[in-house]
């Protein structure tokens, strides 16, 4: 992207968006997983009426055993079935480590979710690190080989060591597999995303590009629909947001700046410590009972949830201006 017109020409003002909240995944005091706050998240969630991922950075997967991982699964599988949603949640797949070491793994990741009612997106790992253009061109073929549909993910080393950002070789042969739906986009860059947007639109238009961009609010209106994991702060906000841009609302440009300021704070370095973030977050607006981040994981300073307080006080705020 070379000037602000060229921006300019891809803005869709009125395009439905379609939104993916990465879900989080609640732990208690006592450093277990909190199964019951997860799914009255996950449940306010598809209420909402964005979709779900779950195993996802947002769910710790890196993190997770295969047990976990499963119960992950199970839970949300029986929560989507009760809320009566109409389409597939969206799942991490990643084998535990020292069992990704060959596509044969990842693709029983893939059954597995599947049968459990999920969309695979593939997730990185060291194995798929260390794969050249070819090999990982011939590593989605044979993902595609062995199920019915599935999501491709590339990412930044900022959200993950083995992350990834692939060379256009790569993302057009991601482009021409009919099983691949979409690429999960996250460099945190905006003229990397809006590339993909462009050579999407040229070569296959309904192939879905989600932003993964926590720090660019806006880039629903450039073509790209979302997969995040800031939307797990606040999904009514989101949809709301979405909504709005789609009715051609004005009420969109305070959303999407109070979802700029959120991703801001939320995000800012390291950024891995969103998660916990994201935990305080959602005790102050009376949603967990406890914000703690998993064990291993990233932690915030104590004096983020004055921070984050300001953004709840902003949040109460801008809901009873618009009659949210």
């Amino acid at each position: 992207m070379k000037s602000l017109a060229d921006y300019d020409s891809l803005r869709r003002p009125g395009r439905k968006v379609a939104g993916i909240s990465a879900v989080l995944l609640p732990y208690g005091r006592d450093g277990l997983i909190d199964g019951a706050g997860f799914r009255r998240h996950l449940q306010r969630t598809l209420g909402a009426g964005l979709g779900a991922a779950v195993n996802m950075d947002t769910g710790y997967v890196d993190l997770l055993s295969s047990e976990e991982k499963q119960r992950v699964l199970a839970w949300t599988s029986e929560t989507v079935t009760e809320a009566g949603w109409k389409s597939s949640f969206v799942a991490g797949a990643l084998p535990e480590p020292g069992r990704s070491g060959s596509a044969e793994a990842y693709c029983r990741e893939c059954e597995t979710i599947a049968k459990a009612g999920g969309l695979p997106i593939i997730f990185p790992s060291a194995y798929t690190a260390r794969l050249d253009d070819a090999a990982l061109i011939g590593f989605f073929r044979e993902i595609a080989s062995a199920t019915e549909w599935f999501l491709a993910f590339e990412l930044g080393a900022m959200f993950n060591p083995n992350g990834r950002i692939f060379s256009e070789p790569v993302l057009r042969a991601l482009l021409e597999i009919p099983q691949c739906l979409g690429l999960k986009h996250s460099s945190l860059d905006r003229a990397i995303e809006l590339e993909r947007v462009k050579l999407r639109d040229r070569v296959r238009p309904e192939f879905r590009i989600y932003s993964g961009n926590d720090l660019a609010a806006d880039m629903i209106e450039y073509g790209s629909d979302y997969l995040l994991g800031l939307s797990t702060f606040a999904p009514a906000l989101f949809a709301a947001r979405d909504k709005a841009w789609a009715a051609g609302d004005a009420s969109y440009l305070e959303l999407r700046d109070f979802i700029q300021y959120l991703g801001w704070i939320g995000f800012r370095d390291p950024i891995s410590a969103y998660k916990h973030s994201a935990a305080i977050f959602l005790k102050l607006t009376g949603e967990l009972d406890c914000d703690e981040p998993h064990p291993s994981a990233a932690r915030r300073e104590s004096w983020d949830r004055e921070l984050l307080a300001d953004g709840v006080w902003r949040l109460g705020r801008l809901n009873a201006g618009l009659g949210l």
